[in-house]
Order: C-alpha cells, then structure tokens, then sequence
C-alpha cells in the first residue's frame, strides 16, 4: 500500500509542470517572490510587500537578511503605475531603479546586483525564460524591467469608494462615507495633498514629525540637500489605506483613528516640529463624529480584495 502512494505521489509530482511566465510581468512576478535574490536566499520582495495587505508591511519597519532592521516603514507597492517618484525620499526617478535598490541595500536584501545576476544566469530554468521573454540572458537592465513590469500591473479599482463615484452604486458606502467625503475634501483638508486617481499628489511635505533629535529622519533632504526639504517625505496614495497599517515612515501610528487624531493638530506630539507645513501649523478642529466619518472614508478607498481585513481597529 506505501508503495502504490509513494507510486502516486511521484506521478503526481512529474505531471506537474511549472508554467513558464508569458510575458515580462509574468517573469518580474516569479522574480518579486524568489529569495534567491538575497544573500542568504531567504528573503525576497514578497518578504516584506505582502500581497495580503496590499504589498505593504504589518511591521512598522521590515526586517531584512540576518534579522537586520530597516529604518523607514515599506510602503505599498500597489497602484505605483503613475507615481512619479519612488521611496520615501524619492530617490529613485523610475520604477525600474527602484525595483533593484533593496536587492543591493545591505539592510534587505544585501546582495549585489551582478551577484543577483550571476545566479540568474547560472539557473538553467531562469536563462530559458529570459531568452524566451527578452531574447537575451538576464542582466541588471532586463532584470529591473522584469520586475518593474509586475510592479504596474498592482492596480486596482474595485472599492465601494470606485462603486460609489465612478460605477453610480449609491447602495456602495454608507452615509458615513458621503460625510467623510465631504470632510476629505473641505475642513480636513486631506484633498490639499491626496488627489487624483491614487490619492496622492506625488509631492513631498513635512507633516511635523521632525526635530533634528529625537525625531530626526530628515526625509527628502538627504536627496537634494536643499533646507526647504528637511523632514519632508512623499505624500503616499491612499488607495487600500484599510490594509497598510502601521502608517507614517517610521511606522508610528498602529490604526487610521491615530492617523486623524495626530492630524487633527499635529502639534501635541511634537511640539517643537520644524518646517512643519503650512497646511498643518493650527488644528483642525475635528469632533468625535467628524474623525469616524473621516476614517469610514478612509476606509472606503481599499478593494474588495482585502475587505476581510479592513476593519476598524
């Protein structure tokens, strides 16, 4: 009887046959989720954008290779088709330079690029699917392009906000939603930096959480070295925000009600913040029933995917 099963496993286990990526995206996808992109090959893109919440992070800050810690938490990597920046500070111009940063960075995935592309070239079954996609064997370009291929293909546009504006469901958001709507665009003030499609006007602000001691991540700075950008960092889209939690860069706030708490007068956690925004220098002035209604809003802009998990908390 073992035998006959043991019989059965192995048939079973010959039968199946990966299916070979189709396209660039395909590929990049197969890439975004093999550790074998990391030093000790055991830590991939997946490893800290989980597909669960919306390709972000359930730390504040992720770990990399060996345990080590990041120090900026890993946004979502979903809905970046338009973004015109990448990383927090914006160091990165496209998504294809950002896709092979944190391969190199020594707190993720610390390996170098040419390393990276060494052990491509080395897997019989990745040289087959580079030559079949990009008619070549992998390199640093078509590597970057692969997986900056699958990056924009994490769109999405099926949240009862998406129903309720642009699919005319009326029955999609609860008239909390309508207020919060009402709030997002008028005294909260939120429309002043997330607009558009993705929420996110793809600039770079300084909401108060810079003091140069404690609070001491000087953000965009470090990019240009230009004063007016101390603290500043990128205004981040909004979509699927019920997932993504802790938020901020630094991970500090754990739920969205922080988030419209610290916002309704950022002050009271940092009171001597620097370059602070003009936008955010006095209170907003929220009620109790204001920040639930601004937070149902909020909540409203993640796809039904994820609907099992954007839940109050």
């Amino acid at each position: 009887m073992i035998t006959v099963i043991a019989l059965a496993v192995t048939v079973i286990c010959s039968a199946y046959k990966e299916d070979e990526p189709a396209d660039k995206a395909a590929l990049g996808r197969l890439l975004f989720f093999d550790p074998l992109l990391s030093k000790d090959k055991k830590v991939s893109c997946a490893s800290c954008h989980q597909p669960g919440f919306a390709f972000a992070d359930t730390a504040a800050v992720s770990r990399g290779v060996g345990g080590k810690k990041g120090t900026r938490n890993t946004p979502t990597a979903m809905n970046v088709r338009l973004q015109k920046f990448f990383f927090l500070d914006g160091r990165a111009a496209t998504l294809e330079e950002q896709a092979l940063a944190p391969i190199e960075n020594p707190v993720e995935m610390n390996l170098p690029v040419d390393e990276a592309v060494k052990r491509l070239q080395n897997s019989e079954r990745y040289r087959r699917y580079f030559k079949t996609i990009f008619n070549s064997e992998p390199s640093r370009d078509n590597l970057s392009a692969a997986i900056a291929a699958f990056e924009r293909t994490l769109e999405t546009s099926d949240s009862p906000f998406d129903n309720w504006k642009f699919n005319d469901d009326s029955t999609a958001v609860s008239a909390a939603v309508r207020r919060g709507f009402v709030l997002f665009n008028g005294k909260g003030k939120c429309i002043r930096c997330h607009f558009g499609s993705d929420f996110t006007a793809n600039e770079f602000r300084n909401i108060g959480l810079f003091n140069g001691r404690n609070w001491n991540d000087s953000g965009r700075f470090v990019v240009t070295r230009k004063a007016e950008d101390i603290g500043r960092f990128k205004t981040p889209g909004l979509r699927n925000v019920g997932v993504t939690a802790p938020y901020m860069h630094n991970g500090r706030f754990r739920t969205l009600k922080a988030v419209i708490d610290f916002y309704n007068d950022t002050r009271k956690l940092v009171p001597d913040a620097v370059n602070t925004d003009s936008l955010l220098q006095k209170p907003l002035g929220l009620t109790i029933t204001e920040k639930r209604d601004l937070e149902a809003f909020l909540l409203s802009l993640t796809d039904k995917q994820f609907k099992q998990r954007a839940r109050r908390r």
